[in-house]
């Protein structure tokens, strides 16, 4: 296959290649630059693609696996090592690795004191709700109509609002 005709293909297929490049990246902007990385590297490796063959799954391979790698590159980046004796690698922010201050745990406090303040009517279903059950399960354990269930949590959130007014955004 000549230069020409390859190229001639290969901007015929920008549709396709464009709409898998969202579907994996799931943003416009990353499917714009894994699109324009496609294309170099196709066109960089154009002698390694056989001709009477699938442009389109070639096209298509090289896509994935530049996804795949980026992705793997930006994890990597991600990972910091503690300075532990095992040396444990951690994919977590340097930020969440640092103690707690002692404002927040003052904070802590008084948002869980404001909590058990609560009517048991309100609380026990918002700490339910908080702990991880769904409103379903929580209107069974309690034998409560699933609105009631919901109208409880909601008066709940509303009522700690008001009584924790000073960690209101300004």
């Amino acid at each position: 296959m000549s230069s020409l005709e390859f190229n001639k293909q290969l901007l015929g297929l920008r549709g396709a290649l464009e709409y898998f490049a969202i579907h994996l990246t799931m943003n416009d902007e990353d499917a714009k630059d894994l699109l324009q990385e496609t294309f170099v590297k196709a066109l960089s490796y154009r002698t390694k693609f056989r001709d009477k063959t699938n442009l389109k799954a070639w096209l298509y391979t090289i896509m994935k696996n530049t996804f795949i790698n980026n992705y793997r590159r930006t994890v990597k980046a991600r990972t910091i090592m503690d300075t532990t004796k095992d040396q444990y690698f951690l994919n977590a922010s340097p930020q969440t690795s640092q103690s707690i201050s002692p404002e927040a745990i003052y904070s802590y406090g008084e948002i869980v004191e404001k909590i058990e303040d609560l009517p048991e009517e309100y609380r026990v279903p918002f700490s339910m709700h908080n702990d991880g059950f769904k409103y379903k399960e929580i209107a069974d354990e309690l034998g409560l109509p699933i609105g009631t269930v919901k109208s409880r949590i909601f008066l709940a959130r509303k009522k700690l609002m008001e009584g924790l007014k000073a960690y209101k955004a300004a």
